[in-house]
């Protein structure tokens, strides 16, 4: 598709970012599964529920567009989304897991604010103020789930990762 405009360049976005919350939703209950810290469990599957919402909030602004969010594959999440699937393939100690489980997820809540940012800025260029004001409560929502891995991980993963507690 030959892009002219920025209105172009949204939707392309805003359908890269629908193509990765789906590969998201896809694999979090992996990722809830093998997670065994209970509150990195919680915080997943707390994201999980936001992930269903934030698809919502993206069909919904296609459908204003009169775009339909398909037709694209956000190759950048399914790379990261990649390495999550390969660290639990390779079976590390459970806190070991537990804490590249929370760098996994930093990874792709990293990823998603940088396009939810871009695309919220764009939807204000063009005078989309609704859909920006959207697109910011999502936006917000990763920053928060950044912020309490963060929080997590400082707390308690890492910590008990270094101390090797669950070496039998």
């Amino acid at each position: 598709m030959k892009m002219e405009h920025l209105k172009e360049l949204y939707v392309e976005e805003l359908k890269d970012l629908y193509s990765a919350e789906n590969q998201i939703l896809k694999m979090l209950p992996r990722i809830i599964k093998a997670a065994t810290h209970p509150k990195l469990k919680k915080a997943f599957a707390k994201h999980e529920k936001q992930t269903v919402q934030h698809v919502k909030r993206l069909e919904r602004i296609c459908r204003e567009l009169d775009e339909k969010p398909t037709g694209k594959k956000c190759k950048g999440m399914e790379g990261l989304l990649r390495e999550a699937k390969d660290l639990i393939k390779e079976k590390p100690a459970k806190d070991v897991l537990d804490a590249g489980l929370i760098t996994s997820a930093q990874h792709v809540e990293h990823y998603e604010m940088a396009g939810y940012g871009t695309v919220r800025t764009w939807a204000r260029l063009l005078g989309y103020e609704r859909q920006a004001n959207v697109l910011q409560m999502t936006l917000d929502e990763e920053q928060k789930a950044d912020i309490d891995l963060t929080a997590l991980a400082v707390s308690s993963v890492n910590i008990d990762a270094v101390d090797g507690s669950d070496e039998e």
